[in-house]
């Protein structure tokens, strides 16, 4: 598959905090792909490299043939990139519908509605909901919403443009079975929009059942990437993330 997104050597900073040294790594459109590792190892860095929120990078960022690196955060977003962050970010005193049109506040296409209609088809507990100020909803619905929000950033009506979504530990803090649910709609998203995503994960054996290919990170360098066959059968890796 053609890659959507190329990191090739990219080393990120905080100041003079060095998080992230060489890495490269691959999402191919259409494709889903986990970046796993130990709390620290650079993961949400990874992302916000990506998105140039905060941190500065060297090396080359690409998407969709065009490099990113240096772009500004908004102009990166128009292009097409969503991110759902670490702690779900949204906005407690809003209502769902208002979060929801927030993420599409950069758009100046004709599809929002279009996409509302599409995004409560997918979380049907949100549709619900929309009057509700986010901040009474459960741990899992406000996963739903960050996602949702960041699906209205990226666009899923408007076929023509390419699509990718940074999920940033979707997983944390909830009930197996809401995990369960949620991935579930991420795979259904994956396949019926050809959206591509780059998922950050600690539960790795989710992750390994969910995505086509997995990158594995330790203190801010790639160490190892393969499929999840490939990775779930290194002992290393089984002992260290899947209690085996």
């Amino acid at each position: 598959m053609t890659a959507l997104l190329q990191l090739d050597g990219v080393d990120a900073d905080y100041g003079a905090t060095a998080v992230l040294r060489g890495v490269s790594l691959e999402v191919p459109e259409g494709g889903m792909v986990a970046l796993l590792g130990a709390n620290g190892a650079g993961k949400t860095t990874t992302l916000r490299a990506i998105c140039n929120m905060g941190v500065r990078t060297r090396g080359q960022i690409r998407f969709a043939g065009r490099r990113i690196d240096g772009v500004a955060t908004e102009d990166i977003v128009r292009l097409g990139i969503g991110h759902a962050p670490e702690g779900r970010g949204t906005f407690l005193s809003l209502t769902v519908e208002e979060n929801l049109r927030l993420g599409a506040l950069m758009r100046r296409d004709g599809h929002i509605a279009d996409d509302i209609t599409r995004v409560r088809g997918y979380f049907p507990k949100l549709s619900d909901r929309m009057q509700q100020q986010a901040g009474t909803l459960s741990g899992g619905e406000q996963q739903m919403l960050a996602i949702s929000r960041a699906l209205m950033v990226v666009g899923i009506a408007e076929k023509a443009r390419p699509r990718l979504l940074l999920l940033d530990e979707p997983s944390f803090g909830l009930a197996p079975l809401v995990v369960q649910d949620i991935f579930k709609i991420l795979r259904v998203i994956n396949r019926e929009e050809n959206m591509s995503m780059l998922l950050v994960e600690q539960n790795a054996r989710l992750a390994l059942e969910l995505v086509g290919h997995v990158y594995l990170l330790e203190t801010g360098r790639v160490v190892a990437n393969g499929s999840p066959q490939q990775i779930a059968a290194d002992e290393t890796v089984r002992r260290a993330y899947l209690g085996q």
